[in-house]
């Protein structure tokens, strides 16, 4: 029924715009140039709304047009790289905001000092996956340390995982409960009232592939599984999806192992500005309209090459 309702509503818009277009075809041939001005406007318009409609057909794989669950881990570093986590945690919300789409952190471990070790978000709306999957990678990030007494420049790495949010009807993926060791534990915080008394946080083991899950930030211990398993699921179908991947890269010979190093973007704040995608050679000198979320000419760059 969801795949029903999503395709209609596709064709409806369709129709609409081919409406739209039967309109103004009718306007031009009346031939009146006091219509040209609102004609030239209205087309402008039109080509906007098809080149936009153009670009969506590259999102067209099979988790495309899906829910994604982003997650950041902060690498060698110490504090300069987990505040770095957390630089990136703020753009890719920021990003969310302003697509309209919806947020929801499940679980957070912050850093000793500053910015965080770890998070993972669940970022819910039309073509987030398909937007995100540009993410995917090792971003480096260049810089004077604000947490060296010196002010001596400093580089730091975090990973950034985009999964899809894979329903759970989804014959995809199929997990026998008897692979599952759940343990429960106090949720970690500052302090205060932010701790919980209680043991509500979870962590689901899945032991045939080791892949270890926890999710520690609502209050309720059955919402906490209910998000460990989701996490859980689209990490299993990583894994699926990566290893066949890598059978028919192995194929064809052109197989090589991705490295923590090989970073698919440089965010460079000193000695100059610039941010570079290393996939795309898209680069600019706006690096603050970048860190505050404006990513679409980056994720269309990467989506328009790999698609090409």
């Amino acid at each position: 029924m969801k795949s029903v309702s999503d395709l209609r509503g596709e064709v409806d818009t369709w129709r609409k715009f081919e409406g739209h277009l039967h309109d103004l075809m009718e306007l031009a041939r009346l031939d009146d140039d006091s219509l040209r001005s609102d004609l030239e406007f209205e087309i402008s318009a039109l080509e906007t709304d098809l080149e936009k409609r153009a670009f969506t057909t590259m999102l067209s794989g099979s988790y495309d047009d899906d829910d994604a669950l982003l997650a950041i881990h902060a690498g060698a570093g110490g504090t300069d790289s987990q505040d770095w986590a957390a630089m990136l945690e703020r753009m890719y919300l920021r990003w969310a905001d302003t697509r309209g789409f919806k947020t929801e952190v499940l679980d957070r471990t912050e850093g000793e000092e500053a910015g965080l070790k770890s998070v993972t978000i669940a970022v819910n709306g039309k073509y987030a996956y398909g937007y995100l999957r540009s993410e995917k990678g090792v971003h480096r990030l260049v810089r004077l340390s604000p947490f060296d007494a010196a002010h001596r420049r400093h580089t730091s790495f975090a990973l950034v995982e985009i999964l899809p949010q894979v329903a759970m009807d989804d014959t995809e993926i199929e997990i026998n409960p008897n692979d599952i060791k759940m343990d429960v534990f106090r949720s970690s915080g500052a302090g205060g009232q932010n701790v919980q008394k209680n043991a509500t946080a979870v962590r689901l083991t899945h032991i045939p592939t080791g892949i270890v899950v926890t999710c520690q930030n609502e209050r309720s211990q059955l919402q906490n599984r209910e998000n460990a398993m989701r996490v859980l699921r689209a990490r299993l179908l990583e894994i699926q999806h990566a290893e066949k991947e890598q059978e028919i890269a192995v194929l064809r010979g052109e197989y090589t192992k991705a490295e923590w190093g090989s970073q698919i973007r440089s965010y460079v704040l000193h000695p100059y500005q610039m941010v570079k995608d290393h996939r795309t050679e898209f680069e600019t000198g706006n690096t603050q309209s970048i860190l505050d979320g404006d990513l679409e000419a980056l994720m269309e760059a990467y989506l328009r090459k790999s698609g090409s």
